[in-house]
């Protein structure tokens, strides 16, 4: 079979693996689509980020749908041919963490295409991918497309539960990549009454505006829009940072009004912080990472229509020329969310 690998910076592959079989409580799953997340672009383009770096070649991927090709002994629940949506998250379920109803802690998580550890978490970038049949979300009335955006969409839901209370609130979102649309689209879900968004590229604040969002900013143009929200010590109730840059943090933290909610999910690596405005505004700095329950809330939600992803789709390449995919997903002035499509 075929699957993507990451070697280096700029040196990804595509070559060839031995296929693998079910064993008891999994299935064997031909992979439909694949999404390239931030983190596949930073192995691509950095070879890392943060302290994470490859130390081993490494399949990547873990944004992704495929359809059921065999049950493994006593798996039920699912049909051969159904589409699922493939949760890459794979807690122990035995450690203190996941034991106290924290398995997106877990201490030996195996998250797909992940070099946190050593050896590395191989992904999901692969023709055909043997997994636990508790992993496998029934997307039935999805597009496979549809189906690979249930992970961003149960990162930026685990981070619309760590945010709080959202009905009627002023929400302030940076970084306007796929997660910040998708948190758009979480707040808005979750009763947000105004949204605004900021970012440095005219083409994702124009997808951000067709996600919901109420006013949206550029920050490269407008340098200082934005600071007429922290008259009287702030605007916003709500802080989404997503795009993980200490620039972006300090301009929403002087937005915030005092006691406000500061949800970072950009993973840019460490980043200072004022803390004297955090300390005298009162404000909450709360982490959102990865998810595990919302994965199949994200279904459910697509599915009965309350939250459509399709749009942020920008586009598809096929298996073949899946190293495009990477410079397509890098350029942000023409490209949200790209995918591969395995079958």
């Amino acid at each position: 079979m075929k699957v993507i690998v990451a070697h280096a910076a700029k040196d990804v592959r595509i070559e060839e693996r031995p296929e693998e079989m079910p064993g008891p409580g999994e299935v064997r799953l031909r992979l439909a689509t694949g999404g390239v997340c931030g983190s596949d672009l930073h192995y691509y383009n950095h070879g890392g980020f943060g302290s994470v770096r490859l130390k081993e070649p490494m399949i990547l991927g873990h944004e992704v749908s495929a359809h059921v090709e065999r049950l493994g002994e006593g798996v039920s629940g699912l049909a051969i041919g159904q589409l699922v949506a493939v949760s890459p998250s794979r807690p122990c379920r035995h450690c203190r963490y996941c034991l106290t109803g924290l398995p997106n802690q877990c201490l030996n998580m195996r998250f797909y295409g992940s070099a946190m550890p050593f050896p590395h978490i191989q992904g999901a970038f692969r023709e055909i991918l043997v997994a636990d049949a508790i992993q496998c979300v029934p997307a039935d009335g999805l597009t496979p497309g549809e189906a690979a955006m249930a992970e961003p969409l149960a990162v930026t839901l685990h981070a619309t539960r760590r945010a709080g209370e959202l009905l009627g609130r002023r929400v302030l979102v940076t970084g306007c990549g796929p997660i910040g649309l998708l948190s758009i689209l979480s707040a808005r879900r979750a009763g947000a009454g105004e949204i605004v968004a900021t970012d440095l590229s005219s083409f994702t604040l124009a997808m951000a505006l067709k996600a919901g969002a109420d006013r949206v900013i550029n920050s490269r143009e407008e340098p200082e829009a934005l600071s007429a929200y922290g008259v009287d010590k702030g605007t916003f109730d709500v802080l989404y940072e997503c795009s993980g840059a200490a620039s972006a943090l300090a301009a929403g933290i002087a937005a915030l009004k005092p006691r406000g909610v500061i949800v970072q999910l950009g993973l840019g690596g460490d980043m200072s912080l004022p803390m004297m405005a955090i300390t005298a505004k009162e404000l909450e700095l709360r982490g959102s990472f990865r998810f595990h329950e919302e994965f199949a809330t994200g279904v459910g939600l697509m599915q009965k229509g309350l939250i459509d992803v399709k749009p942020l789709i920008t586009h598809t390449v096929p298996l073949a020329n899946a190293l495009t995919a990477f410079e397509i997903a890098s350029d942000r002035s023409r490209a949200m969310k790209a995918q591969i499509t395995f079958t």
